[in-house]
């Protein structure tokens, strides 16, 4: 894997190869790609910085422990999470990410460019997945609304739905689901 990509906005680029390596295995092989890394950059010498790294299909927040030989990995797919957002500080910039059931995964010392590309690249992939989402749902409900409003399926379409939307299923409980109910149609 190139690095040069991923080291355009001062990142450090030990930090970045060695995230790159433990990355690689555990990308998914379906097509997910790395959009953005930022690094951590503290005021004093960061021996071990953390960083984010954005893929077209997860969100990676790794912390180094035990002196830099490990990593902390939090892993979240993008339709987790609900929202992005950075504040500017004088010494860089807090990026934190919420999720839908309302956790937050925050990280401090981002460097001011790098968290503006982050939060750029984020929305895009947010905006991705609304697009996806909309997509989905709009041709399930187009299907229910041709359906009869008492039928059963109808019943049942509208019952997964509000489990999902009330996060009591998962997104691919929730499809795997639809699917199976809308192939009786």
């Amino acid at each position: 894997m190139r690095i040069d990509q991923y080291i355009n906005d001062d990142q450090d680029p030990i930090a970045v190869e060695k995230l790159l390596l433990k990355l690689q295995d555990m990308l998914a092989s379906a097509g997910e790609e790395i959009t953005y890394i930022a690094v951590q950059k503290k005021p004093a010498v960061t021996l071990f910085p953390n960083s984010i790294a954005l893929t077209n299909k997860r969100v990676f927040i790794c912390k180094s422990t035990k002196w830099g030989l490990a990593t902390d990995f939090d892993i979240v797919p993008w339709q987790d999470i609900e929202d992005l957002s950075f504040k500017e500080g004088i010494l860089g910039s807090q990026v934190t990410f919420t999720k839908y059931n309302g956790e937050t995964l925050t990280m401090a010392y981002i460097p001011k460019d790098q968290a503006r590309k982050l939060y750029r690249a984020g929305t895009e992939a947010l905006q991705a997945r609304s697009a996806r989402d909309g997509a989905s749902d709009t041709d399930a409900t187009a299907q229910l609304d041709a359906a009869d409003p008492n039928d059963e399926l109808s019943v049942k379409l509208k019952k997964l739905k509000t489990l999902f939307e009330r996060e009591l299923i998962t997104e691919a409980e929730y499809e795997n689901k639809k699917n199976e109910l809308l192939s009786q149609l």
